[in-house]
């Protein structure tokens, strides 16, 4: 390990410069911070303290722990990181130091966001340890360097500290979080459709409550039991991969729980899931126009089976494969361009309504207005984007639209009743606002009366 690098006694002298040692370190290792340092010192020194942490031991990343975390678990590929750290060459001068900027450095490792050193150094360290980095140049920025600060062919010397890590959120809502245990070949992921064939593990509370080998189509896992976030997460996986999903109650078995597995409502599930092969399905432009109008009437009669089965995500996934196939669709001739925009309004109205089930108003209002674009006297379309803005307190534009759906239809009952309700709450909404400012204006008068006094 010493002999690979030819300045080695210059990398101990660094760290001089770096922060306090810490108490982990041996009394010998101590000498670091000591000015005196001898060069024939610092090759035995490192020789007993470092460790080559590189798979194939090409002694490329060398590491020394300044002061060791707390006991368990290690980040896993693609896990986001927090870290602060600070940056040398051999010839002790810093090139970047996340100290200096005042927070930390996050980034999610394996994932190549950073040099090779860091993602094999930062996986091997546990939260709260402080270690010292050694990186060979082919680990660091190879021979292009990274101007201006770092030369070609340098050798680095990072200390870090692990502050904090977590799962990789797979959904903007965090409801699917996933820690890769091994990592998968290739760049090739499931698509929506595709067929996975799959090693699941399935715990609630630490309680092993299902394990088993299965095949289902992305997008329909509710036909085999297996819950929504295990069917989110393939389109992220490769082949080969394990890795642990931790899924919120939305992305589990939700509200209803699964008694056969005498799993309560809402409770948080985690699941070992091992890609073991899939057969990709047809991709949108693989497909010509007639394929995908047929496949659109499938696959629009799954999600309508879906939502009278009250499963509006599972719903969702079906309708939003119909908008991306179609959308982009010109068609040739008249009957076509009929048949396509029929299918995407059906899609948009069926989608509208399923947000609309979830509570999900702004989403509901799109694909509303959507239809709309298409059809804009559309009496459904009107009435639930009406219902979406009266649930979110946007009373003189649900009026509106409650209106237009009697221009449309005037015998329409539902929407009578509706702009009653706007009427009502918009007078209650007026009340309020009165008695707000009546107290708020009383308040200051009492205010103004006491100056006065004190005056």
């Amino acid at each position: 390990m010493i002999c690979a690098y030819g300045e080695l006694c210059i990398t101990f002298l660094i760290c001089l410069h770096f922060r306090g040692t810490r108490t982990c370190l041996s009394s010998e290792m101590a000498t670091l911070e000591d000015e005196s340092l001898t060069s024939q010192s610092c090759i035995p020194l490192f020789a007993s303290e470092g460790i080559d942490i590189t798979a194939n031991k090409d002694k490329g990343v060398c590491k020394i722990v300044k002061s060791h975390g707390t006991e368990g678990d290690r980040p896993m590929i693609g896990d986001k990181v927090y870290v602060h750290y600070t940056g040398k060459l051999l010839n002790g001068k810093k090139f970047d130091s996340s100290y200096d900027r005042k927070e930390p450095f996050v980034f999610n490792v394996g994932k190549g966001q950073v040099i090779k050193a860091w993602d094999i150094g930062v996986c091997s360290m546990q939260k709260g340890e402080v270690c010292l980095l050694l990186c060979k140049p082919e680990y660091g920025y190879g021979s292009a360097g990274s101007p201006p600060k770092v030369p070609p062919n340098s050798t680095l010397l990072f200390e870090v500290e692990l502050l904090s890590f977590r799962g990789e959120e797979l959904t903007e809502d965090g409801g699917i979080l996933r820690r890769i245990k091994v990592k998968g070949e290739g760049y090739n992921n499931p698509n929506e459709g595709a067929t996975v064939h799959v090693h699941l593990e399935g715990r609630c509370d630490g309680c092993l409550f299902e394990k088993r080998d299965v095949t289902f189509v992305v997008g329909e896992s509710e036909d085999k039991s297996i819950p929504l976030g295990v069917d989110r997460a393939m389109e992220k996986m490769q082949k080969g991969e394990c890795c642990l999903l931790y899924l919120k109650p939305k992305y589990g078995y939700g509200k209803e729980g699964k008694p056969e597995y005498n799993i309560g409502p809402n409770a948080e599930l985690l699941y070992e899931v091992t890609l073991k092969d899939f057969q990709k399905a047809k991709e949108s432009w693989e497909m010509d126009l007639n394929d995908k109008l047929d496949q659109a009437v499938l696959v629009k009669q799954k999600g309508t089976h879906y939502f009278k089965a009250g499963r509006y995500h599972h719903a969702i996934i079906q309708y939003q494969r119909i908008i991306s196939w179609l959308e982009m669709e010109c068609g040739v001739g008249k009957e076509q361009q009929q048949a396509i925009q029929a299918i995407l309004l059906v899609a948009h109205l069926n989608l509208a309504l399923c947000y609309l089930r979830l509570r999900e108003y702004s989403q509901t209002v799109e694909n509303c207005n959507k239809v709309m674009e298409l059809d804009s006297e559309n009496e459904k379309a009107l009435y639930r984007r009406g219902e979406a803005r009266l649930l979110q307190n946007e009373f003189s534009l649900a009026l509106v639209d409650f209106q237009q759906v009697l221009q449309v239809n005037p015998s329409n009952r539902a929407a009578r009743c509706q702009i009653a309700a706007c009427q009502r709450k918009m007078r209650e909404h007026h009340e309020r606002d009165k008695k707000i400012y009546a107290n708020m204006f009383q308040r200051f008068a009492e205010h103004d009366a006491k100056v006065w006094c004190i005056i």
